[in-house]
Order: structure tokens, then C-alpha cells, then sequence
């Protein structure tokens, strides 16, 4: 896109390698729908809107470096997207120092004390309430984790182990492997000695399809269910339609979400992209949600200093409307509307609304 001087440029942060980067082009068409629909209007702060694509899968000091020297240059006013955990850690500093508005729209482990906004699900709003509808329904007790060993995985499994000990639950097992494993023999081999009903998967992108090929060709499908709080439908698709028997996925978001909502995005992006786009996903959707979160709280503040905009959230709060329905939007948090589903081949049959969540102190 050309640069336009007067425009308010975003830095589209996105895995384009790595375990994440099967969601990069879905993640870049949906931030030219949401560009779009707000130079349709009066952009932000009347200023025309423009994306630069950032690619956070890239090692995360050289995506630092890039990414400071794009800010340094005036070449981007904002920092939105979707990226591991890690790479918010060592960013959300550095652009709070730079006075630079941050919007990370992934599920996280939760972000207190960091100078960023979060539209995204955390086990709270998401892993919590999911347990709690498998284990009514399924009478799941014993619980194992696979997950990738970052901040995510191993703060969420602290939740769940909060969890399991408040509810009479067990974890039985908790297996960790390198960001970007390929091979999960032993991790599976552990798993089914463990004898867990269920395990929770907390690995991304091309990481979670790899383990559910392996975990359905090793047999396992038919006896342990998996419950993942990332799992969408390009992954779904990847992993092949017969390895997704008996797992679950807790979201905020899902393509076949039959809402109002959710139905007039999907509308708008087959407009816009006609029937053989990226397949709309969890992941795809949020960075949607990050750019309305951001639009929202410029508006809000009237300035797109970000100091300025963290403080008036901190005291007040902003809320939107978007496809998944209205967020209410907190610094490092937000409280919004989760569900439920269970794979179906290549899609998701949503199958429950989970409990109104609560605010996060």
C-alpha cells in the first residue's frame, strides 16, 4: 500500500513463519476489511488508515528491531495483531517507553502491569469455564496438558491446576515441548500412560496440527478427549477430518457462529473477498477486533497518545461492538462472550454459550 503522509498508519504485527503463520493470510485480509470499513467512514481521528504488515514470527529481537525502526521512522502509529506471548513481552516495554499505542489481540495468559490492550480471551474467560462445561457434561475428571513451553502454556496450566484443586479434578500429566515441534512421540507416549480422560492443548498453529495427526495415528482419539483453547478452522482443515474426533474448543469466536454479529462479518468479508478467501478464524477475527479496539479508544481519548489512552482506560473502560458481540476493553484484559464447540470435520458446531464472565479484578 502506498504511504500516505496523512494517513494513520498501523503495524500489523502477524506471524508470517513458524508455527503461526498458517493464519497470516486470513489475518491480512481481514485487516484490509476493517481498513476499509473505516476509511468508509471517518477513519481515525478523520485521518485516512493504512496497514503495514509486520511479521512478528520472525525472531522475536529481529521483529523488535524491525518493528522500532518502522515507529522511529514515522512509518507506523500503532502496533495491532495476533503473535505469541513472548513477543508481547519484550514489545509491550519497548512501545510503552516509545509512546506507542498497543493492541494484542491473541488469547493470552493475562497481561496485568503491561502497558497494552488485550481484546483477547484469557483462562478465565475461556479455559475455566470450558473445563467446567466438560467435566458437567462429560464427567471429565482427569486432566493431562500438552503444551509448548513459553509463558502461555505454562501460566495457563497454573490456572488449570487452580482449577482441578477447586473442583475435585486432577491433572495427571503435564508435558512440554519446544515452540515449533515437529515430532510428538514421546509427549504422546507420556500422555497415554498418564491415563487421562482428557488432555488440554496448549500449542499453536502448525504445532497443534502435527500433534493431532500423530495423537489421532497413534490411536488415541477414540479414547481421550481433547479440549484446546486454539484451535480454528485452518488448523482444522490441516489436521485432516479424521484426526478431530472428540475435540473441543473454547472461543469467543468461531466462522459458523450464528449471531447477528458474527453473521453480518462473514457477510462483509465474502463481499469483499468472494467465496475462495482465507478461511475465517479465531485468530483471522481478532486482528478485526484489535483494529475496532483501537479506533475505539482513540475515540475515546480523542488522541492517539498512548499514555493517555491506557490511563483513561484503566479508570473507565471502553466498550465496542464487533463480531463477537460487544467487549468490554480494560488494560491487559477485556470481558466478553465465550462459547463452545466441538470439531466437526472442517468446521466447528458450536454447542454452548458458557457462563457471562465476571470482571477481572
Amino acid at each position: 500500500m502506498g504511504c500516505n503522509t496523512d494517513a494513520f498508519r498501523i503495524g500489523l504485527a502477524i506471524p508470517l513463519q513458524g508455527p503461526g503463520g498458517i493464519f497470516g493470510p486470513s489475518c491480512e485480509a481481514v485487516a484490509e476489511l476493517a481498513v476499509a470499513q473505516l476509511n468508509a467512514t471517518d477513519g481515525i481521528l478523520g485521518r485516512p488508515v493504512e496497514i503495514e504488515v509486520l511479521d512478528a514470527g520472525a525472531p522475536v529481537e529481529e521483529f523488535c528491531d524491525q518493528t522500532m525502526t518502522q515507529v522511529q521512522s514515522g512509518a507506523v502509529h500503532a502496533v495491532v495483531g495476533w503473535h505469541i506471548s513472548t513477543v508481547r513481552q519484550h514489545m509491550s516495554p519497548v512501545l510503552a517507553r516509545m509512546n506507542i499505542p498497543y493492541v494484542y489481540t491473541s488469547l493470552h495468559e493475562g497481561a496485568a502491569g503491561e502497558a497494552v490492550l488485550c481484546p483477547g480471551e484469557t483462562p478465565a474467560l475461556q479455559v475455566l469455564p470450558g473445563l467446567r462445561w466438560l467435566t458437567e457434561h462429560l464427567g471429565l475428571k482427569r486432566w493431562a496438558i500438552a503444551g509448548s513451553d513459553y509463558v502461555w502454556p505454562r501460566r495457563t496450566a497454573r490456572a488449570v491446576h487452580t482449577y482441578a484443586e477447586a473442583s475435585g479434578s486432577k491433572v495427571v500429566g503435564e508435558f512440554y515441548v519446544r515452540y515449533g515441534c515437529r515430532d510428538f512421540t514421546s509427549a504422546l507416549r507420556d500422555l497415554d500412560r498418564s491415563k487421562a480422560d482428557a488432555v488440554i492443548m496448549l500449542l499453536v498453529g502448525r504445532d497443534a496440527v502435527l500433534f493431532n495427526r500423530q495423537f489421532a495415528a497413534n490411536g488415541m482419539q477414540g479414547r481421550m478427549v481433547r479440549f484446546s483453547p486454539l484451535m480454528e478452522e485452518n488448523m482444522l482443515l490441516a489436521s485432516g477430518g479424521s484426526a478431530t474426533d472428540n475435540l473441543y474448543v473454547a472461543a469467543a469466536y468461531f466462522n459458523s457462529l450464528a449471531t447477528s454479529s458474527a453473521l453480518d462479518f462473514t457477510g462483509s468479508y465474502l463481499d469483499r473477498f468472494g467465496p475462495h478467501a482465507p478461511a475465517l478464524n479465531n485468530a483471522a477475527e481478532s486482528c478485526y477486533e484489535g483494529i475496532l479496539a483501537l479506533a475505539a479508544s482513540v475515540n475515546e481519548v480523542n488522541s492517539v497518545d498512548s499514555r493517555q489512552i491506557l490511563a483513561t482506560i484503566e479508570r473507565q473502560g471502553v466498550t465496542y461492538n464487533g463480531p463477537r458481540g460487544t467487549v468490554h476493553l480494560g488494560v491487559g484484559r477485556s470481558r466478553q462472550q465465550v462459547h463452545i464447540a466441538r470439531a466437526n470435520h472442517y468446521d466447528f458446531d458450536v454447542i454452548g454459550t458458557l457462563p457471562e464472565p465476571v470482571p477481572q479484578s
